[in-house]
C-alpha cells in the first residue's frame, strides 16, 4: 500500500484543518520543513494541497512544488485551486507528477474531459464525500451528485486513481472510513487513496488488509500519534 503524507498549504504555511473548516486551524510552520523531514523519514511520495486554491480558484504553490523537486528526492501528488487546464499544465511543469481534479468535474465538465485526454495518467480524480454526496469548493458546497456515482464517471473516462476524503472524518483523529472506502473501491474500480482520519498504524493495517491502494496521512503525522517510518515499513510489508 502506498503511503502520502500531507503538506497542505494556507497563506504559505503547513497547517491541517478539523473536517475542512478553515476557521478551525492548526499551524505547524514551514512546508518545505516538512518536506524534509517526511523524505528523511522514507516517503517516496508527498501529498501537497493548495488550501488557499481550494478556497479561492486561484492556484499559488507551484514554486513550492519547485522546490520540493529541487531538493528532494520525492514523487509529488498535488491538488487544491486547480479549475482550468491551464492550472493543471502549470501544477505540473511546476514537476508535480500528478494532479488532484475535483471541482472542475462540475464547474466545468467539457475542461475536466479534456484534462483527463491532455494529461493521461497524470490526474486523480478528487473524491470528497459529505453524507455520501460530492463536495466541491474547498468542501464549502456540497452537490447533489452522490461520490460513487462521480467515481464511476471518472473510471469510464479513463481515470484509474481517486483521492477519496470522508470530510467528517478529516483532522478528527477519529479512524479512517475503512467500509466507505472499500465501498469506493469496489463499486467504481478505481485505486482508491483514502483520506481523512487516519489516527493508526491500525487505521494504515485495516487499509492495507482490505485491499485499499493507498491512505493519506496528515494530523497524525504532525502530532506525532503515528511514527511515519514506522507507518512506511508497515504499508511496504
Amino acid at each position: 500500500m502506498y503511503l502520502f503524507p500531507a503538506i497542505d498549504v494556507l497563506d504559505g504555511k503547513a497547517v491541517r484543518l478539523y473536517k475542512g473548516d478553515r476557521t478551525r486551524v492548526t499551524e505547524y510552520g514551514d512546508p518545505l520543513a516538512f518536506a524534509e523531514k517526511w523524505v528523511e523519514a522514507g516517503a517516496k511520495w508527498l501529498h501537497v494541497v493548495d488550501l488557499s486554491g481550494a478556497f479561492t480558484g486561484e492556484s499559488g504553490i507551484d514554486s513550492l512544488i519547485t522546490e520540493i523537486k529541487k531538493r528532494f528526492d520525492v514523487q509529488v501528488q498535488s491538488g487544491g485551486g486547480l479549475r482550468r487546464i491551464v492550472d493543471i499544465r502549470r501544477r505540473l511543469d511546476a514537476g508535480a507528477d500528478r494532479a488532484v481534479i475535483g471541482t472542475m468535474a462540475v464547474s466545468d465538465p467539457d475542461e475536466f474531459a479534456l484534462a483527463t485526454y491532455t494529461f493521461p495518467e497524470k490526474i486523480v480524480a478528487g473524491i470528497d464525500a459529505r453524507g455520501g454526496m460530492f463536495a466541491v469548493k474547498g468542501w464549502t458546497e456540497t452537490t447533489n451528485v452522490s461520490a460513487v456515482s462521480f467515481g464511476k464517471k471518472c473510471k469510464k473516462m479513463g481515470i484509474s486513481c481517486a483521492l477519496f476524503t470522508d470530510i467528517s472524518k478529516d483532522g478528527a483523529m477519529q479512524g479512517a472510513n475503512v467500509c466507505e472506502s472499500m465501498r469506493m473501491q469496489k463499486e467504481t474500480g478505481l485505486n482508491i487513496i483514502a483520506s481523512g482520519g487516519v489516527s493508526s498504524l491500525a487505521d494504515i493495517k485495516n487499509l492495507q488488509e482490505s485491499g485499499i491502494y493507498g491512505a493519506v496521512l496528515g494530523k497524525a503525522i504532525y502530532d506525532g500519534a503515528v511514527d511515519l517510518s514506522v507507518a512506511l515499513a508497515l504499508a511496504r510489508a
